[in-house]
């Protein structure tokens, strides 16, 4: 089941200028990642406030929003759930090993690109070789 919004991915020109802007308004840095060549991880203070994850935009990207991401109480289940309810995906689950959240994508009835995650995130495996993540999604 979808609980909340975990996070809205903003693609903009200068990441450290938007950390700075949202840091100014209140926004608490939660982390830099090497998502996407760098990105960082904002938030509101507050129980259950959304993650602004900013990145610098790159290949076919255009600024703005790029998706919004729904978090679940169980990303397999969920997803599994909604396929079968005649949901398409772009892709089956898998860890994300640069931000350390399991998701998966799709797009909705006019093409915006969605994501699901899992309300368990991880830490990030920085560094590590993408065929060395331990992926529990993977079948």
């Amino acid at each position: 089941m979808i609980t909340q919004i975990d996070h809205i991915e903003i693609i903009v020109k200068d990441v450290k200028e938007y950390v700075d802007f949202y840091q100014k308004l209140g926004f608490k840095l939660l982390q830099w990642t090497d998502h996407h060549g760098g990105s960082a991880e904002l938030q509101l203070p507050g129980p259950n406030q959304p993650i602004f994850e900013i990145h610098t935009v790159i290949d076919e990207e255009n600024i703005g929003i790029n998706h919004i991401a729904f978090k679940t109480d169980d990303l397999v289940k969920t997803y599994e759930e909604l396929k079968a309810a005649g949901i398409e995906f772009s892709n089956e689950p898998y860890r994300n090993r640069h931000t350390g959240r399991g998701n998966v994508r799709l797009r909705d009835p006019d093409g915006w690109r969605l994501q699901m995650c899992d309300g368990q995130r991880k830490e990030p495996e920085k560094g590590v070789p993408e065929s060395e993540v331990k992926d529990e999604f993977k079948r």
